[in-house]
């Protein structure tokens, strides 16, 4: 059974406006951001069987133990990637279902995706395919490595906890560019990392829990 975008019920357009209300209680400030929320089916993107929860702000699992990020870590990564002004290039590391793909490419003028699972990377493109997005390339492969092909990105964002910031990505980063991570194990924060001309800013922002960033591909 084709799976209805627009939803009903628990599904429903309503339910998407209610849980955009809850992001501005808890603290998501860009009407860009939030409207991008508001217009993304997120039910497509989980189990049939999970689908009336999908608009709780919960994590979901996927398939491998993989996990789809909750609401608010989706809308609070986006609007920090923008910081109030368009998106041009951005790479995406962890593709995942292809939720925060699609968020991402409602934002930028094009979005390169990698995810090293390759069941989940088919179940993306067909969600992808569904929602009819035309401005996403994306990869089966290590996400430690990125695209070097492809750079330089004026955003970076991971949807993995990395025990480091990979190298390979900074070098990735555009001049002016910002990329949005969490990093840790046991404890894990969002970062952010500026890239100047002199050099790389970071900044330690709130705890989060996520999937960790696992290397090679599958």
């Amino acid at each position: 059974m084709k799976t209805q975008i627009n939803g009903i019920g628990m599904t429903s357009q309503r339910t998407r406006e209610r849980m955009v209300e809850r992001l501005r209680k808890e603290g998501v400030r860009d009407e860009v951001v939030l409207g991008v929320m508001a217009s993304v089916p997120r039910h497509i993107f989980v189990d049939e069987a999970l689908a009336h929860r999908a608009y709780e702000d919960v994590s979901l699992p996927l398939l491998l133990g993989q996990t789809i990020s909750q609401p608010y870590a989706v809308a609070r990564m986006s609007e920090l990637l923008r910081a109030g002004g368009p998106l041009n290039k951005v790479l995406e590391i962890g593709t995942g279902c292809g939720y925060q793909t699609t968020v991402l490419a409602k934002l930028a003028r094009e979005v390169y995706s990698i995810e090293r699972i390759a069941p989940l990377l088919d179940k993306a493109r067909q969600h992808l395919r569904e929602m009819r997005t035309l401005n996403v390339r994306l990869r089966h492969g290590d996400g430690h490595a990125g695209i070097p092909e492809a750079a330089p990105f004026d955003a970076i964002l991971l949807t993995a906890a990395a025990t480091h910031v990979p190298q390979a990505l900074l070098q990735q980063l555009a001049v002016g560019g910002r990329m949005i991570l969490p990093l840790g194990t046991t404890e894990q924060y969002l970062w952010l990392i500026e890239r100047h001309a002199e050099g790389f800013v970071e900044t330690k922002l709130e705890p989060v829990r996520f999937v960790p960033l696992v290397a090679g591909t599958a």
